[in-house]
């Protein structure tokens, strides 16, 4: 909140259609570099321990065949953030906003090395977003007080039997609680359950 209130507080200052003194900028930007050093802190030790979580998870569904990963970039890795912002400020007065910050923070989704979305194909896509959604529940199950309810709607659209098996699989366990699975193909969905073994019931 902090950081978007300086922010909104520097761009204004940068579309001023008249001179605004350096002091004025320095007083957002180092509202701007404290905030958002703490932002990126948090990013940064929240995606480390989220990483290996969610490539284990899209490593079993897709039974090891492809490798994955997500990579964080910010400007606040490249330098101080205060020194950023105020090398950056003639070009964003320029532009009337600012180009540089933690709001311009990237999470790159990747398939070996490079970004899943150009490469990858639609079931390794869908693949990706299960493993995510399921490394979101492990997430918040292990940080929160309550189990959270897991709903995978259209789950297998795009998926191959195989795949659609693994994750039929995984969340049968004991692990994820109470879970919604809603699918077109109501034999798809049979064959698939009564082959895990689990205990189910089925809405029409």
């Amino acid at each position: 909140i902090r950081y978007n209130k300086a922010l909104v507080q520097r761009n204004t200052l940068l579309k001023s259609e008249q001179p605004v003194e350096e002091e004025l900028f320095l007083v957002w930007e180092e509202m701007m570099a404290q905030a958002g050093e703490v932002v990126f802190r948090k990013r940064e030790a929240f995606i480390r321990e989220f990483i290996p979580i969610f490539q284990s998870f899209y490593s079993f569904i897709s039974q090891d065949r492809e490798k994955v990963g997500l990579s964080y970039d910010s400007h606040a890795r490249d330098a101080s953030l205060l020194e950023v912002l105020k090398e950056s400020r003639a070009r964003d007065q320029i532009m009337g906003y600012s180009l540089r910050g933690v709001h311009k923070d990237e999470l790159n989704m990747l398939l070996g090395d490079f970004p899943i979305k150009r490469e990858g194909s639609q079931g390794q896509n869908k693949t990706y977003l299960v493993a995510l959604k399921l490394a979101q529940f492990d997430f918040l199950k292990r940080t929160g007080t309550t189990v959270p309810l897991l709903l995978l709607d259209d789950i297998f659209d795009k998926l191959d039997a195989s795949r659609v098996e693994q994750i039929i699989k995984l969340v049968a366990g004991d692990s994820f609680g109470q879970i919604f699975i809603t699918d077109t193909n109501r034999e798809h969905l049979d064959r698939i359950l009564h082959k895990v073994g689990s205990d189910y019931k089925m809405f029409c």
